[in-house]
């Protein structure tokens, strides 16, 4: 049986960074579109980046064939560049100090083993329609954090 082609568009960042962050995803399915978003509190832009491809992978019921595009070169390098070598040597980079995030890469690394996944980078605030979707969704998500939590709006004054 041919599995489903799903396209996933991911943007994250934060109001600072680190800082309170937001992570958007658009994951489309023939004609049929569905966003997810969420946020954290204390983040980076990396991490944020990073828990998109981690949701929206998530978010799939099934092994599926996937386009993701993402505007995150650290995203898209780490997980077709720079995973393998880290992997080999322990989870530790080529200067053997230990990967940063290594929780996510970790879980991302599990979820690429379940679909066959090509990594996509565009320019990010290019006009690209799902980038700037994705985008909304996370600084939407910020928001939405900061106005649930006066305590970090006032800290980003």
């Amino acid at each position: 049986m041919e599995k489903k082609f799903v396209e996933i568009f991911t943007d994250g960042g934060c109001s600072g960074n680190p800082g309170p962050g937001g992570w958007g995803a658009v994951l489309r399915y023939m004609e049929q579109e569905r966003s997810l978003s969420g946020h954290e509190i204390h983040t980076t832009n990396n991490r944020m980046e990073m828990t998109a491809a981690i949701e929206a992978l998530s978010a799939l019921q099934q092994s599926c064939r996937v386009k993701l595009t993402t505007d995150s070169s650290y995203l898209k390098d780490g997980i077709t560049k720079w995973i393998k070598g880290w992997k080999k040597n322990g989870w530790q980079t080529s200067t053997k100090t230990p990967v940063k995030n290594i929780d996510l890469w970790q879980k991302l690394d599990h979820l690429i083993g379940m679909h066959d996944i090509s990594w996509h980078w565009i320019k990010g605030h290019s006009g690209h329609r799902e980038n700037e979707m994705a985008d909304q969704l996370s600084q939407k998500a910020i928001q939405q954090l900061l106005a649930s939590s006066p305590q970090l709006a006032r800290k980003k004054r």
